[in-house]
């Protein structure tokens, strides 16, 4: 009787700590704010963490999930191709930003995003231009626009400056919190 007592306190105790609420109804479960369990997590602020830990395979599939379940919005088509432009496939993440960018022009970080990417396809004279409309897009807000810009300006000017070259810098930026660099190797 003892023994059938203990299993059926474990199991009450096993099944309470499986709802939402753990066993009790605090916010401190082992879910995000607001989130009910593990079919209800937002992708893309999955997608950002592991953006945020340079897991970017792992952040391309958290972003898909999320375009699957809100569609293809501009959010979802700048994280898809922020994703892809760390994982190195610049043609892919260049055609998901220009997508970013069609669906809604004022989204700063789409355009300044497809610049970095043409900034490291070598086409700097439409680089310049996108961070242009990144940066006015944005009002003139973003520290990281104007500082690609100004990059981008520089090498428009001084197209041989090896130094210039070895020096850049490019600001990768998502929406939210947080800023992804996308940085040139440079000389030690």
């Amino acid at each position: 009787m003892q023994i059938k007592r203990t299993f059926l306190g474990l199991m009450m105790l096993t099944l309470a700590a499986c709802t939402t609420g753990g066993l009790n109804d605090s916010t401190d479960g082992v879910f995000a704010p607001g989130v009910s369990g593990p079919g209800n997590v937002d992708g893309l602020i999955v997608g950002h963490r592991l953006m945020a830990a340079g897991e970017y395979e792992l952040a391309l599939k958290a972003y898909n999930r999320a375009a699957a379940q809100q569609g293809l919005n501009v959010d979802t088509l700048s994280a898809i191709g922020s994703a892809n432009l760390n994982l190195g496939r610049l043609g892919q993440a260049e055609r998901w930003l220009r997508r970013a960018v069609e669906e809604d022009p004022t989204f700063p970080p789409a355009w300044n995003n497809l610049g970095v990417i043409l900034m490291e396809r070598g086409q700097v004279s439409e680089a310049s231009e996108v961070f242009r409309r990144g940066f006015a897009a944005d009002n003139g807000n973003s520290d990281e626009i104007r500082d690609n810009l100004r990059l981008a300006l520089a090498k428009l000017e001084n197209p041989g400056d090896t130094e210039l070259q070895e020096n850049q810098n490019f600001n990768l930026i998502r929406r939210g919190a947080g800023d992804f660099v996308l940085m040139s190797e440079e000389p030690l």
